[in-house]
């Protein structure tokens, strides 16, 4: 069985989100990204690279990296991905991509003490002035009025958007600019996928910065 090794509220709740959506057979195993450490000792022997999410395959092959354990999942039900070398599929690996590199990384502040979201004033105030432009372009996207990302069906980028959304509600950052995306959210957190895995996750750990 498939394990998916996640902390809440990190970027591994995009697959978490999708494993869900395809019913697919999985264990969870949470980490403690604070100590790098999980059940069964030092995380970093799951992944030297210190950071989630790790997918570990039935065979013990372990994947890293959001975006391509995303696509990992989506292959096994067409649905979420298109056809390899379509128009449509480099369309969503542009996107994948971008999500990864623009957003995702952006919101990664070098200034933080004890995660890996900004907590702290200055650090908050920086992410913002990087991620606000980004987050811009992608609000332009559903200016033709679709519902997905992708246009008007649910794929395999939408769960990892949504981690960049959750992200501004637990930042306290302001939708004022992004209502599309504000309504992209909501829709998210209806369906029964992010529901689930809201509950199964739990609250993630505090982003104030006690020392300040």
């Amino acid at each position: 069985m498939m394990q998916l090794f996640y902390a809440a509220g990190a970027s591994s709740m995009a697959p978490h989100i999708l494993l869900r959506e395809l019913k697919l057979d999985f264990e969870l195993r949470h980490v403690n990204l604070d100590q790098k450490t999980w059940s069964k000792g030092d995380y970093n022997d799951v992944n030297p690279k210190s950071y989630v999410p790790v997918l570990e395959l039935n065979d013990g092959t372990r994947l890293t990296e959001c975006a391509v354990i995303l696509e990992y999942l989506a292959s096994h039900e067409h649905r979420l991905i298109a056809d390899y070398d379509s128009k449509q599929y480099w369309q969503q690996r542009q996107w994948l991509n971008y999500l990864a590199t623009e957003l995702h990384k952006n919101f990664i502040s070098p200034f933080r003490t004890g995660n890996w979201l900004p907590n702290t004033a200055e650090s908050k105030a920086l992410v913002w002035q990087r991620v606000l432009p980004r987050l811009q372009f992608v609000e332009t996207t559903f200016e033709d009025g679709r519902q997905w990302l992708m246009g008007n069906d649910f794929s395999l980028v939408d769960p990892y958007l949504f981690v960049m959304t959750n992200w501004l509600h637990r930042l306290n950052y302001s939708f004022e600019t992004l209502p599309r995306l504000k309504a992209f959210d909501s829709r998210m957190r209806e369906r029964a996928s992010v529901i689930d895995t809201f509950k199964v996750e739990g609250k993630p750990h505090a982003l104030t910065d006690s020392t300040n």
